[in-house]
């Protein structure tokens, strides 16, 4: 179902269903900062409504999904239901929801941490003085969570750092590396193989499996990697109880 209440890029929104208990409300085809604010902003709309029959919502880049009790929802009713909450607001233009926090977690950049900043700071026509200067004052706000549990894509950056992923794998990267690729950052939860290029090491955990809110991220969250002594960040890393790495966590009006 397409709402009648489009985006200039194209018959956005658009409901669509995911078998008997999903639907997928989208805010376009591919990325865009209006369209992420837009399914972020929509996702906390939903979950202040509350709608009948909706027992999970989860966002995307551009859209979100909703999670339907099948048993009692009709789903006639609910796409309804949506499409007036749809046609209530300029989902393009909302503001972020509230409850952001901005983040600032020590980085350490380069060296035998973070072996790919060079390499990144050369496609990006840049210095490695100047990729670090820009990287670590960078503010990014958590698009969305995915991949991994409770691990964020980043952005954006500006546009000479849209760098293609590699064509080779990284076998490993360890749990709080700062990797980039298309504009984007992610902050991996676990070590893991990655075609993105690691640019700097954190001592932070995005999934703590034992705590009560085991992501420690949210959409629309901002974080900044300010640089940090590489010999800090790896005390911390070895510290099992510094599962912050550090951070100074402030909210956001």
């Amino acid at each position: 179902m397409t709402v009648p209440n489009p985006s200039p890029s194209g018959p956005w929104p658009m409901i669509q269903r995911l078998g008997v208990s999903g639907l997928l409300v989208r805010f376009g085809d591919q990325f865009c900062e209006a369209a992420n604010r837009a399914a972020l902003a929509f996702r906390a709309g939903v979950e202040a409504a509350p709608l009948p029959g909706i027992i999970e919502t989860a966002p995307s880049l551009v859209s979100v999904f909703l999670r339907v009790d099948p048993l009692p929802a009709d789903l006639d009713v609910l796409e309804a239901e949506l499409c007036d909450l749809l046609a209530r607001a300029d989902w393009y233009a909302a503001p972020l929801p509230p409850g952001r926090r901005l983040i600032r977690i020590p980085t350490a950049y380069g060296a035998d941490m973070a072996p790919d900043l060079v390499e990144a700071a050369e496609a990006a026509g840049l210095s490695e003085a100047e990729a670090v200067a820009q990287l670590s004052t960078a503010r990014l706000r958590v698009l969305s969570l995915g991949f991994g549990p409770g691990q964020p894509y980043l952005g954006e950056l500006p546009e000479h750092w849209n760098l293609p992923r590699r064509t080779e794998l990284t076998p490993h990267v360890p749990a709080g590396a700062l990797v980039l690729a298309i504009r984007q950052c992610v902050l991996f939860s676990r070590p893991s193989p990655t075609g993105w290029r690691h640019v700097g090491q954190t001592a932070f955990l995005n999934f703590r499996p034992e705590s009560a809110e085991p992501f420690a991220l949210k959409p629309g969250d901002e974080l900044q990697f300010p640089t940090a002594d590489p010999d800090h960040v790896a005390h911390m890393i070895a510290d099992p109880d510094c599962v912050d790495g550090g951070a100074e966590i402030e909210a956001l009006p």
